[in-house]
């Protein structure tokens, strides 16, 4: 059964990890999220679910400063994932737990080490604090340090690849 969001905050804390977490109305979009930014001081992301095109592999997630304009195959390439299409619906909540709109690193949780590569835009890691993403539903957002949430992932066994998008 997958991760509750509850559970998963408990998890955090657990972890000693400082995350704050705000409720809201659900968002779906980058754009629906904007409306957020004045009580959400920090690093906004945007997520991508990602399955190889012939279907052998690791799904690929891929988590971005919201801004970031990279297209799905440039992103591929720079994560060495050979080509890739946008996962269903069903694989999403088959391996993180979570329904469309509500991807999130944090859905790592609910995946096995192998069944997931996990890659992390540089100027979210580098460039910011906190950074802000959902907490397994897209009715609430979590802010915490970069480096507690690559550390909690990499005690999950999904270390991070970093990228820098700028440099490429």
């Amino acid at each position: 059964m997958p991760e509750t969001p509850e559970g998963l905050l408990a998890r955090l804390a657990a972890a000693g990890i400082a995350a704050e977490t705000r409720h809201h109305p659900p968002v779906f979009t980058v754009a629906e999220s904007r409306d957020l930014r004045g009580e959400l001081p920090g690093g906004h992301t945007k997520n991508l679910f990602l399955r190889p095109a012939k279907g052998e592999g690791p799904f690929l997630l891929a988590t971005l400063e919201e801004e970031r304009q990279v297209s799905v195959n440039a992103l591929a390439r720079m994560a060495n994932a050979g080509k890739v299409r946008m996962a269903s619906a069903e694989e999403l909540v088959a391996t993180l737990g979570v329904p469309p709109g509500s991807v999130t690193p944090l859905g790592l949780v609910n995946a096995r080490p192998d069944q997931v590569r996990f890659v992390i835009d540089r100027h979210l890691v580098d460039g910011f604090d906190r950074i802000w993403v959902h907490p397994l539903t897209n009715a609430a957002s979590t802010g915490l340090a970069p480096a507690d949430l690559l550390r909690f992932l990499a005690g999950l066994g999904h270390a991070a690849t970093v990228i820098d998008f700028d440099a490429a």
